[in-house]
């Protein structure tokens, strides 16, 4: 008789490489205060990219089992018995999101293309310049980002993807997406953002699909290796 398959692990990937972390602090003994391996040597020996690596540790680091000290490492800093549980879900993965993001708005902005107005235009270009006042002000982006990008999927006249596209977007308050935004949206980021977010514009304006998807692909793209390149801390390599 055969034994029992084993049921696949179907939790997000980040729990699934965070346990593989609790697994190394474990088996190593290491005490509170132990600095892990630098982050190019625990990709290699877990087998795992390195983006995917950093969402594992900002899970980690929200469940209380490491800190991660900016420009210093990762370190342990809860008890052994911390380490016997299974990490939990702190929302989607942010690599993920935007990967998603990035097939819907993709799409969305070539309908959107296709079906503006000179009022829509003008609802983009109010977001732009809001987010040009706010920059200048040291003031949050967030709200004009979202509205940026909704104001866009409204263009299609299609309330799903409005829908879908605002669903999306949201998931950047999870915890795992606002502990990487913590460490990375200063006003550089948001100063590239804005230029990100002018090219779609003028792509739009000029009514040019092909334009519009190579600047969205491209402001998501940039996007995602700004959270995952300084994210986590530049572990000694």
């Amino acid at each position: 008789m055969f034994p029992p398959t084993k049921p696949a692990d179907t939790r997000r990937l980040y729990q699934q490489i965070a346990d593989q972390i609790r697994a190394v602090i474990r088996n190593g003994n290491l005490p509170v205060g132990a600095r892990l391996p630098p982050e190019r040597e625990l990709a290699l020996q877990l087998g795992v990219s390195r983006p995917s690596l950093r969402e594992a540790l900002i899970a980690l680091e929200i469940d209380g089992r490491i800190e991660i000290r900016m420009g210093s490492g990762v370190y342990v800093c809860a008890s052994q018995d911390a380490a016997e549980r299974a990490t939990p879900a702190v929302g989607e993965s942010p690599s993920e999101m935007i990967q998603a993001r990035a097939m819907l708005e993709g799409s969305v902005v070539t309908l959107a293309s296709a079906r503006v107005t000179p009022q829509h235009l003008e609802r983009v270009r109010t977001t732009l310049e809001s987010m040009r006042q706010d920059g200048r002000n040291g003031r949050a982006q967030i709200e004009n980002d979202r509205r940026f990008h909704m104001a866009i999927a409204e263009m299609t006249g299609n309330s799903v993807l409005v829908r879908l596209v605002g669903e999306l977007f949201d998931g950047r308050h999870s915890p795992i997406s606002s502990r990487m935004s913590e460490r990375t949206e200063d006003s550089q980021a948001w100063k590239a953002a804005f230029a990100e977010h002018e090219a779609i514009y003028r792509a739009l304006e000029a009514r040019d699909p092909q334009a519009a998807v190579a600047a969205m692909l491209h402001h998501l793209s940039a996007s995602h290796a700004r959270w995952t390149q300084e994210s986590a801390p530049p572990a000694a390599d």
